[in-house]
């Protein structure tokens, strides 16, 4: 098995327990809950690029800025 194969297989076992959290957003609750998570991301990562949660914080930051394009509106 190579390395790609092996770590989508891990990925395969933990998505049960992550997905819960880490989904696109669908209603103002599921958004909600996304910007909860990052505030408490931004508290544990701050400006470190180097933290090992700095690219998750920053998936749900776009997961989050989606959801605001396609359901938030423009302040004029």
């Amino acid at each position: 098995m190579n390395r790609f194969t092996e770590q989508i297989e891990k990925a395969i076992e933990a998505w049960p327990q992550v997905e819960p959290t880490l989904h696109v957003p669908h209603n103002e609750r599921e958004y909600r809950q996304l910007v909860k998570l990052l505030d408490r991301l931004v508290d544990e990562v701050g400006e470190n690029e180097d933290h090992p949660l700095a690219s998750l914080m920053e998936v749900i930051a776009v997961l989050i800025e989606k959801y605001e394009d396609e359901n938030v509106p423009e302040l004029a």
